[in-house]
């Protein structure tokens, strides 16, 4: 029995009710219901997968082909670009002129060279402009975009090529890689 204070016009009444009609009784069926919704919500979580076979692979390779961390994000570079195309968005970049990329070499604004997050280095891609069909052959010599939301970014030089001015919808195919560095 569970004694409760009801508000009347004149005053509060002490009333008690029987045990049968409390507001809640955890029963089975209520603790399922519980746990249901605790298992929906934990789906809702984010996991991050473990590397593939061929990310591990990776590692062992030159030290620009293995995984690094940029803004605390970890990213795996691919064992091999074998059949890799996508499509995205990409950009430009030409103030790190003189800069060493990721791959030790100088870098050339002018040059036919892009950077890449994952692809192994050095990589020969093929970028094609979607809005104007416009393409070019480069090298993926150096790593990033590190911006959100970015595919590749292009040296001026291969930007100029596929009339790229600011960011543009591209697609990407991997034509095979380089035997020496750019």
């Amino acid at each position: 029995m569970i004694l409760y204070l009801k508000e009347q016009r004149l005053g509060y009444r002490l009333v008690a009710i029987p045990k049968k009609t409390q507001i809640f009784r955890p029963t089975t069926a209520s603790v399922i219901v519980l746990l249901l919704v605790i298992g929906l919500f934990s789906g809702c979580s984010t996991t991050v997968k473990p590397p593939t076979a061929s990310v591990l692979k990776s590692q062992s390779g030159a030290p620009y082909n293995r995984p690094y961390k940029v803004r605390g994000k970890t990213y795996y570079p691919m064992a091999s670009a074998a059949g890799y195309r996508a499509e995205g968005i990409a950009s430009w970049y030409g103030s790190e002129s003189g800069n060493k990329t990721a791959m030790g070499t100088r870098f050339n604004p002018q040059g036919l060279t892009a950077a890449h997050k994952t692809l192994p280095l050095p990589t020969k891609v093929k970028v094609t402009n979607l809005r104007n069909g416009r393409s070019v052959t480069v090298i993926v010599n150096d790593r990033g975009p590190f911006k959100k939301n970015r595919l590749i970014d292009l040296s001026h030089g291969a930007a100029k090529q596929i009339g790229l001015q600011g960011l543009t919808e591209v697609r990407i195919e991997s034509i095979g890689t380089v035997a020496s560095n750019p």
